[in-house]
């Protein structure tokens, strides 16, 4: 009884101390390609992701039910670093839908207004550059886009009438509150934050500093990341960041509970013999635990646990490993920070599977590749008839009994047409299949298949419906361990048959490590480059973003990698990207352009898509 009254008065307090509309609330994934293109069409940083904020705690003063409650001590901070734009998961601060959504409009032009290094650090959250910041880039987006003047006046009419009134502040309070009021009405009029107590409640048109991650870790740490078991990946139900600081594992020897006498402990009650949990545990639903922690320490023991980990790292004995056909071969990589390309400064091998036994197409298979291979015989080049020629291999009648009657009815004519010559059209192409094979294909799609068995079925199937077609095309997967192990997986060359031993690769091949994208997009490069066709065209299938164990991951990957796209455009390559990478929408823009790749939703549509999607771009 005592416990459904509590949560009575829990769901009462809160929900009467929350001051939010739900009903008008706007999600941010509804605005996920909206937010993307309407950051890079008010000329924001391309190469920044839109993502969610996370959780901060703004130390300011709140109301008493608020406190009652205990209610709005964190809010989703909307900011911007070198990397992504943050914005709130969910916006229900207005009572209009339409305010919500405009709101989240205006911080998208305050990220792309912001130049790079303005956006600052937690260390100078209240100085005077965070508010100088804020007001010059309300100052640019008005400037620039003038259709924003009356959506940004009704934002701040909304947001200052749920503002703490200055009258019931604090001397020292007020006046900081009376400045952000007077930067809101009319920005660039405040030079200087006046310093208080407490700082501000936050201003949500304003964009503040992405907190730097702590990192507590000793210094003789290993950097080495080991992937969960592919099918345990969870997911954040509100898809959220959150804030995070690296610790160290403990050791278990720097306990705080001195050395005591057993029988010195009093005892309170008799023993009843109950099931009862135990604190050290294992948390049933950890996503669900996290999501009331303000900070989650992440810390790395170092040891291999068999029941969870399924996968070891470690590159395999040479007589256990892929044949290797090359080695050794050097590549450049794209320096972000630096802006230079760095030559030499990856190692990639050519291998082959060892263990590949030539087999048959499956027969679940053979129904869906005989019906491609009828539908992608409309493009298999057809031979036909040009008349009136002047040279051929046969004569035109029509051309001659037309010549002589001209002439009879006294008619000259300058053209010297009469045979037929007989053309066949070829198709000029070549395609080369370039299939991602790192460690996340290893997790289910569906209960009977992986993202690897996914693959699998494609290549078989492509490679069948490609025979219809006539064109030459080459299959190779890839994956990496750092810079200087980068495996690229030989399953078809273009001087191969497309017959059972190619059928035998595809069904050998296994997920392998991570996906250091740039090197292997380079390496494909050179080979199609090395062909007389005249279209050259480079699908790369993926089921995520680049990268590494090393430092290749987040910016520096995806700006890798559109390097390595943009030097194969420069020689004659045309890349296209299928992804099955539900996130897909948030960086293949920057990478691909808006017509170069697609994203399937569901995975399992990727072995008929792939033919008729080739098509589609050759036809």
């Amino acid at each position: 009884m005592e416990e459904w009254v509590g949560g009575l008065w829990h769901r009462f307090i809160t929900r009467a101390a929350q001051r939010s509309y739900p009903e008008a609330a706007v999600q941010l994934r509804s605005l996920e390609r909206t937010a993307g293109i309407l950051f890079r069409a008010l000329g924001g940083d391309p190469g920044l992701r839109v993502t969610a904020a996370a959780e901060q705690t703004h130390g300011a003063r709140r109301f008493w039910l608020a406190r009652l409650a205990h209610v709005d001590e964190t809010l989703p901070l909307a900011g911007r670093d070198e990397e992504t734009l943050r914005l709130p998961a969910e916006i229900a601060l207005l009572p209009e839908r339409s305010l919500n959504r405009d709101l989240y409009l205006w911080l998208i032009a305050q990220g792309a207004a912001l130049a790079d290094g303005e956006a600052g650090d937690a260390g100078d959250a209240l100085d005077a550059r965070w508010i100088q910041t804020n007001q010059q880039a309300s100052l640019a987006c008005l400037a620039a886009f003038p259709g924003f003047a009356t959506r940004y006046q009704r934002l701040v009419d909304g947001i200052l009438a749920l503002r703490p009134d200055p009258a019931r502040l604090p001397a020292d309070e007020a006046a900081a509150e009376h400045a952000i009021r007077q930067a809101l009405r009319a920005p660039g009029s405040v030079d200087q934050l006046p310093a208080a107590r407490r700082p501000p409640y936050p201003v949500p048109v304003w964009l503040y500093p992405v907190p730097a991650a702590l990192d507590r870790r000793s210094a003789n740490r290993s950097d080495q990341a080991r992937p969960a078991a592919p099918g345990q990946r969870t997911e954040d139900a509100r898809a959220q960041r959150r804030q995070a600081r690296r610790e160290d594992m403990p050791d278990g020897r720097n306990g705080l509970i001195l050395p005591f006498r057993a029988e010195s402990l009093l005892s309170f009650a008799e023993y009843v013999k109950v099931n009862r949990s135990h604190d050290d545990d294992p948390d049933s639903d950890p996503a669900r635990a996290a999501q009331g922690m303000d900070q989650i320490s992440i810390a790395q023991d170092g040891q291999d646990t068999a029941s969870r980990v399924r996968f070891d790292l470690d590159l395999p004995a040479a007589a256990q490993d892929d044949r290797p056909l090359a080695s050794g071969i050097l590549l450049p990589e794209w320096d972000w920070k630096r802006q230079q390309l760095l030559p030499d400064r990856c190692s990639l091998q050519v291998l082959e599977a060892r263990d590949a036994t030539p087999c048959a197409l499956p027969e679940r298979l053979r129904m869906p590749a005989r019906r491609l291979r009828r539908q992608l015989e409309a493009l298999t080049p057809a031979r036909r008839w040009l008349k009136d020629q002047p040279e051929g291999s046969e004569l035109d009648l029509d051309a001659c009994v037309r010549a002589y009657t001209d002439r009879l009815s006294g008619y000259t004519s300058a053209r010297q047409g009469g045979y037929r010559s007989c053309e066949r059209r070829e198709r000029d192409l070549c395609c080369l299949v370039l299939a991602d094979l790192s460690l996340s294909t290893d997790a289910w799609v569906s209960n009977e298949q992986r993202v690897i068995d996914v693959i699998q079925d494609s290549l078989w199937l492509f490679s069948e419906a490609m025979g219809a077609t006539g064109d030459p095309f080459a299959l190779y997967g890839f994956s990496s361990r750092r810079r200087d192990h980068i495996r690229f997986h030989r399953i078809k060359g273009f001087d191969e048959r497309a017959g059972d031993q190619v059928r035998g690769r595809i069904g050998a091949l296994k997920p392998g490590f991570y996906t250091r994208m740039g090197a292997p997009i380079r390496y494909a490069t050179q080979l199609l480059a090395r062909r007389p066709e005249a279209v050259r065209l480079l699908l790369i299938l993926s089921d995520g973003k680049p990268n590494d164990v090393d430092h290749y991951e987040g910016r520096y990957g995806i700006e890798d990698t559109r390097m390595s796209l943009q030097a194969a455009r420069q020689a004659g390559v045309r890349p296209f990207c299928v992804t099955i990478d539900r996130e897909g929408e948030g960086y293949l823009p920057h990478l691909f352009g808006t017509a170069g790749y697609t994203v399937l939703r569901r995975p399992a549509e990727l072995p008929a898509r792939l033919p008729q999607l080739y098509a589609q771009l050759t036809a």
